[in-house]
Formats: structure tokens, sequence, C-alpha cells
């Protein structure tokens, strides 16, 4: 059972009566969550003194300004107080102590505190770090038994590498509870047009499901859909496919979804991520891989989506690949799909050999490439399947 608001306020009030002192608390995101009860004698009369502090009653929530402010001073890491000093240029008239609110290393919110001189002592501040740690507890119960986890899966997933990320994926593993450390398949479907994401529990054996922007140069200004589906085996990517084919069909017939390998805990969702996203990719530019592709059965898309989105073609194939040349283009790719078998090429096109000798010819003057060598052939059909991206 999630906690309700009263579960809040009663430790609140507990750690204002233990320090002597108003306390408010506010999750992560610097939301407020309850404030302490005031009275005459307390420092409330002096609220308005603060704009910060105001502001974040009456309103509920602080400005990005105010939150960059006091995470510069390390609360997001810290396990135990911190001690924040007066910035009268940043609305901040009066210094604060900060008590870290966590569970099992994650940083779920933050009960803040005028400190007035002399302040609480030792004793008194880490017996309320031991409220805060209840506090914690009722946080992290909460995030699991909410909703779908979206906003806890979207951090994961779009943190920058280093400490945020190791932070939002900490985040993660504490809502998910016990399902973190299970196996899992990451699925990616795009593009996702059909508004907000759908609850997990509405998805087949989905953990957890979002909505992110779709960033790569070939589909700005869309979105797409990120499933983390539970398995049973490494080896029976089922599960996966079902949720795949589920959401695919919610998002329409032009969409397509791209499946990870399957991995153990979160420590590699990053990578999981972009393996999906690979897949995804390749399904929508290659048609025969989908409309559901697994990151293992791509080929040399593995390679070619790793290159950036936003990378030059190579100035031998410019030319050829011109609209006005496309018909060139297709039986310079169907003739390195086939090996460069010429026989098996032509039935392919449907034309003769001789008409295949000849486009090739054309193909070589535009590039500059000689088809009898290697080298010039894996550089033309790369960059032939790259241009579908």
């Amino acid at each position: 059972m999630a906690p309700v608001k009263g579960d809040y306020q009663d430790l609140v009030d507990e750690i204002s009566a233990l320090l002597g002192a108003p306390a408010t608390l506010e999750n992560r995101d610097f939301g407020l969550i309850a404030f302490g009860a005031h009275d005459s004698d307390s420092g409330f009369g002096e609220l308005t003194l603060d704009p910060v502090r105001t502001r974040s009653i009456l309103t509920r929530k602080s400005t990005p300004a105010v939150r960059a402010w006091f995470e510069g001073f390390g609360i997001t890491r810290a396990t135990a107080p911190v001690r924040i000093p007066a910035a009268p240029d940043a609305g901040v008239l009066r210094a604060r102590i900060c008590l870290p609110v966590r569970h099992r290393g994650v940083a779920l919110g933050y009960v803040w505190l005028l400190d007035d001189e002399p302040g609480p002592g030792e004793d008194k501040l880490a017996a309320a770090m031991e409220v805060a740690a209840r506090i914690g507890v009722l946080l992290a119960d909460e995030a699991q038994a909410g909703a779908d986890l979206s906003r806890e899966f979207r951090a994961a997933l779009t943190a920058e590498r280093g400490w945020q990320r190791d932070t939002a994926t900490a985040a993660l593993t504490a809502a998910l509870g016990p399902d973190a450390e299970g196996l899992h398949a990451l699925v990616c479907v795009a593009p996702w047009g059909a508004g907000d994401a759908p609850s997990a529990r509405t998805v087949p054996g989905a953990a957890a499901v979002c909505a992110l922007p779709w960033d790569l140069a070939a589909r700005d200004g869309g979105q797409w859909l990120a499933a983390l589906v539970r398995l049973r085996s490494a080896d029976a990517l089922a599960p996966a496919r079902t949720a795949a084919e589920r959401l695919r069909g919610e998002a329409g017939a032009d969409a397509a979804a791209g499946v990870a390998p399957a991995r153990r805990g979160l420590a590699d969702l990053a990578l999981s991520c972009r393996e999906a996203t690979s897949a995804v990719r390749a399904a929508l530019a290659e048609p025969r891989l989908g409309p559901i592709a697994q990151w293992s059965a791509i080929g040399p898309y593995r390679m070619l989506t790793a290159l950036p989105p936003a990378h030059e073609q190579d100035p031998a194939v410019r030319a050829l690949l011109t609209a006005s040349h496309a018909e060139l283009a297709h039986t310079a790719e169907v003739f390195l799909d086939c090996a460069g078998q010429a026989g098996r090429a032509a039935a392919a096109l449907g034309i003769h050999r001789q008409t295949l000798y000849y486009r090739l010819s054309r193909v070589e003057h535009l590039t500059g490439l000689d088809l009898d060598q290697g080298e010039d052939r894996l550089l033309l059909h790369m960059a032939l399947k790259a241009a579908r991206l």
C-alpha cells in the first residue's frame, strides 16, 4: 500500500520537534511534499524574508536556478547533513541545513531547515537523519507502487554518462525493487505517434515503459517508445517480441520495433538502448529486416548505426546517391547483396545480364571505383546501406 501524505507530514513534524526549527520535505525534483508546523516563536514570522523558502511553500516547487544552486553543494550525493550558506544574490537570505533523504543509496528527496546560530548539535542531527531514512523508505515504497515508473526509466535512458547516469540508474533500480536484478530485454518502437506512453501494466511482461524524443537526424521531431520487458531465459525472447508486436500495433502501420539482447540487471541499460534503437533504425531502413528486428540479426547495420547520424556521404558515391541515379544505385546494391554474382543479380533485378554489366560500368564511371576490387566493393556497399539510414 502506498504511503499517504499524512505519513510524510508526521515525520516532518517529528524532525521539526527534534531540531526545534521548521522543516520542509521536497522530492528529488524539488517539489514540495510537506512542511513542518510553525508558530510565532519558530521563525515562521520571518518566512517572507527568504523568497526562495516562501516560493517553495506557496507554489510547491522551486525554480531551476534555485535547484542548480543547491545541487552545487553536492546534496544529490551526500549521505550526511549539508550546511549551505546564505546567498542574498540568489534570493537565499538565510543559511540552510539539508538532510538528504536516501534509500538503498539513492537520493529520493531532501529535508530543509533554516540554519540559525548556534544550530542543532551533531546528536540531534543524527537523530533527524534516522527520521529522514524512514522518509526514504516511504518514498521508495511510493515510487515502486507508482503508476508506471516512466519518469525513472526515462531518466535512466537519457542521463549523461558519469554520475548523472549512475544516479538515474540507481533510482530506477530502487524503484523496480527485486525486478531490477532479473533478466530483461529492451524494446524500441518507432516512430511513436500515439501520444503518451501506455502504462507498463497494459504491456505484457513490461517492467517500465516511456516515450522519448527521437533525436536522430533522420527522425527529427518525432518520438519513440522504450519498454523494459522481463524475461525468464536469455535464450527465449518471446516475451519481448510479444510486447513489441503489441506496441507496434498501437504505433501504426509505418512503425517498426527493435529488440536488444537479453541482459541481467541494469548496469548495461545504456548499451541495450543503443542496440534496440539501432535495430529499429535498421528495420525502418531495410524492410526485409522488420517489422520487428533483433539487434543480433541486423548484420552490417550493427556498425552502420554506430556512425554519427549526420555523417557525410563518401565523395566517391555522392553522385550515385542523387535521385537521378536511383536505378543505378539500386542495381549496384542488389549486385553487391548477391556477393557479386552476375547471374543471381540479373535474375533478382529481372534484367538481362548484359544490361546488368552496362549499368555496373556506369556505376564505376560515376564513382571512380573498380568493382573488381574487394575494398572498392566494400566501400560502395557500406555507403549504399548507410544512405538508407
